[in-house]
């Protein structure tokens, strides 16, 4: 079967540092390059940023929109002159192309996930390259993946993909800012997250100022992505030709080496798509069961509770002092737990009036984090 390939190029790459006007030989390269990969036989799906920075561009704005409504109305301006530029250059050389805007909301309920599934299924069986975006317009901060290159993670780990691709401004991963550090090493080969941690990686801010993302975002990326056994690059947006010589064994940018791929995509679902609403503290008793048993939660280990949800909402699962250790969906709502938190579960039907579920998260709905700089079990 062909490989699918994820590519996400940030605002900084698509856009001229000093003029925030469209830097059109890199967008020209971007295309001929994916287009022929996909006359190599390769599923290729573009992540692009930069309907922002078309927008401002357009309505000659100097400085980044500050207020959510600004934003999203710079980037109504911005999207459709985007897709006319890439369906220009795409059309040159006959490769169909199809417009995904998405936001978070898409993708929490399991229904609208399988949809959208199926939708890129559809079109990569069709030769189509899907060109997505976050719904800038629509989107509410809730529901906001935040940031293109948590999205692009999310959409290579929705379609399966082999290999994720961060084209930035960087060339690859350093132990620390070369800009601003002239000692920083050059970092190749990421095989585990843990690893982050021993190198010391410090993370800065956008070089250009026109995007969103720093390294840190794409590291968050790149662990999403690798924990759905997607194989991720970290490389410099200016050269998308590279992507061809990294597919052919060239060692360009930063490696993350993929995990194997989780047989269960439910709790990938649980662990990186949806949005925790609450937090659940524990004892030491039931932070052990969970972390090192795989064992569900019940009310007896609960401590302490912060937030608002309601039934099946998504949790995070903390120890005394705060560090999450899991996430899970929840079978009570804040109110009800506040009631049973600390009790046995012999307990509940007395308490709440009512036969309650005996676990407060069950095992099947729940997400074990690896300690340090990790990936979700």
């Amino acid at each position: 079967m062909s490989q699918t390939l994820v590519i996400k190029i940030g605002t900084s790459s698509l856009t001229q540092a000093t003029t925030g006007h469209l830097a059109l030989s890199t967008l020209a390269t971007l295309v001929e390059t994916l287009t022929r990969l996909r006359y190599q036989g390769y599923r290729v799906v573009l992540v692009s940023s930069g309907a922002v920075g078309v927008g401002r561009d357009r309505l000659g704005l100097t400085e980044r929109p500050r207020t959510i409504a600004l934003k999203q109305a710079v980037a109504a301006v911005g999207q459709g002159r985007l897709m006319r530029v890439y369906d220009d250059l795409f059309s040159s050389l006959q490769q169909p192309i199809a417009q995904v805007l998405l936001t978070r909301g898409d993708l929490v309920q399991r229904n609208g996930y399988v949809n959208v599934y199926n939708t890129f299924q559809q079109l990569l069986k069709l030769g189509v390259i899907p060109i997505v975006n976050e719904n800038d317009t629509v989107a509410v901060d809730e529901l906001k993946f935040g940031d293109n290159d948590t999205l692009s993670a999310l959409v290579a780990s929705l379609v399966e993909a082999d290999w994720l691709f961060l084209l930035t401004d960087v060339d690859q991963l350093y132990s620390a800012d070369p800009r601003e550090n002239p000692n920083a090493q050059p970092i190749s080969l990421i095989t585990s997250m843990k690893q982050l941690e021993e190198f010391q990686v410090q993370t800065g801010d956008s070089r250009s100022g026109w995007g969103t993302g720093g390294m840190i975002t794409k590291i968050e990326a790149a662990r999403i992505a690798t924990g759905s056994g997607v194989r991720t690059v970290i490389t410099e947006g200016k050269y998308p030709q590279n992507l061809e010589k990294i597919l052919q064994g060239e060692a360009i940018g930063t490696q993350f080496e993929p995990q194997i791929r989780p047989v269960n995509a439910r709790k990938h679902w649980i662990a990186n798509v949806l949005i925790p609403l609450g937090k659940l503290y524990l004892d030491a008793g039931a932070v052990k069961a969970i972390s090192q048993r795989g064992k569900s939660l019940l009310a007896a280990g609960i401590t302490k509770i912060d937030g608002e949800f309601t039934v099946q909402d998504s949790v995070q699962i903390c120890d005394l002092e705060g560090q999450e250790i899991a996430r899970g969906l929840v079978n009570y709502n804040r109110g009800e737990l506040q009631k049973i938190k600390g009790l046995h579960s012999d307990k509940i039907p007395e308490i709440l009036g009512y036969e309650g579920a005996e676990t407060v998260v069950h095992r099947d709905n729940l997400v074990i984090r690896e300690q340090g700089i990790g990936n979700w079990e």
